[in-house]
């Protein structure tokens, strides 16, 4: 099995982690919500699989290409 990481396209804040370990996502699902410069992106999953960790929760400060979870493609 592969694994694959969700990193964050810029720096922010997490506002809102929107699934957990073990929850099965699609391509493009929602995972998390990142906020930066007082707007809210969300940010997709780039692949179909389940997720095997969540490394980061609200409201904690993220750098860009932070790896924010871990997907089991």
């Amino acid at each position: 099995m592969a694994r694959v990481d969700v990193s964050a396209p810029m720096a922010g804040s997490i506002k809102e982690v929107l699934v957990g370990v073990g929850d099965r996502v699609t391509e493009g699902q929602e995972v998390l919500v990142l906020e930066s410069m007082k707007m809210e992106v969300p940010i997709e999953s780039p692949a179909a699989g389940t997720v095997a960790e969540v490394l980061v929760a609200p409201p904690q400060p993220i750098e860009e290409g932070q790896v924010l979870l871990r997907l089991d493609v």
